[in-house]
């Protein structure tokens, strides 16, 4: 898939994947692609809010129209591509948490935010990636659990290495992209924990689930949309 054109940049504005729906209604091509230096009101899953400092995170919303399944993959097939986006920029140790966090070495430094319209055949996929956010520039409550690429990354350097490999993701076989992330799985082999219960996460099914085997031995299929996930305080 090719992303970016056309490709609407804003220095500041309320959040990309707002734009991006917006074109979306308006009848813009798939590829369309919405880039910010900055948000007023960024979010992430289940409505947290995102915070996009200027001048050292990118804000990036690609339109994509082709059938979606929800749930499904695509949400893992954009954050493969971001974590190969992410090594290509020299980062290490780059990790994908299930179901939309980017880890390096066991911090986040990127979230995703997929909003699909089945029934009008488009989706728009949302990324934050911080590239040079000081340590003591993230929340109290994100301190030691976030990071950046760093390496002095430049915006344009992150916003073409996110439309080089997201793009080529979307149009791979999901069995490849399920092999790779397979490889990228941060939470496999860890206690997680929701509100039904608690176990070990074993992997991710065809439909893009979170397996969990708990200790009795049965296997659980989670889904991203029915369940709040928790790790333990150390792992978290």
């Amino acid at each position: 898939m090719i992303i970016g054109r056309p490709h609407l940049h804003f220095r500041l504005t309320d959040s990309t994947n707002e734009r991006a729906r917006q074109a979306a209604a308006d009848g813009a091509p798939s590829g369309t692609l919405i880039t910010a230096e900055s948000q007023t009101a960024g979010r992430g899953r289940q409505g947290r809010p995102w915070s996009t400092p200027a001048g050292s995170a990118v804000a990036w919303s690609v339109l994509i129209r082709q059938s979606v399944e929800v749930p499904g993959t695509l949400p893992l097939q954009i954050g493969v591509g971001v974590c190969e986006a992410v090594e290509s920029l020299g980062a290490t140790g780059v990790r994908m948490k299930w179901p939309n966090d980017i880890w390096i070495e066991d911090r986040k430094c990127a979230g995703i935010l997929v909003e699909a319209r089945p029934q009008d055949g488009w989706a728009v996929a949302g990324i934050g990636l911080n590239l040079s956010i000081p340590d003591e520039g993230f929340p109290d409550e994100l301190l030691g659990r976030a990071t950046s690429v760093g390496g002095g990354v430049t915006f344009t350097d992150a916003v073409a290495a996110l439309n080089e490999h997201v793009g080529r993701r979307i149009d791979m076989p999901v069995e490849e992209t399920l092999a790779s992330f397979a490889g990228r799985d941060a939470l496999r082999g860890r206690t997680v924990r929701w509100a039904e219960g608690e176990g070990t996460a074993s992997g991710i099914d065809r439909e893009g689930n979170l397996l969990v085997e708990s200790t009795a031995g049965c296997l659980s299929t989670l889904n991203a949309g029915e369940v709040h996930l928790s790790l333990p305080v150390d792992a978290a």
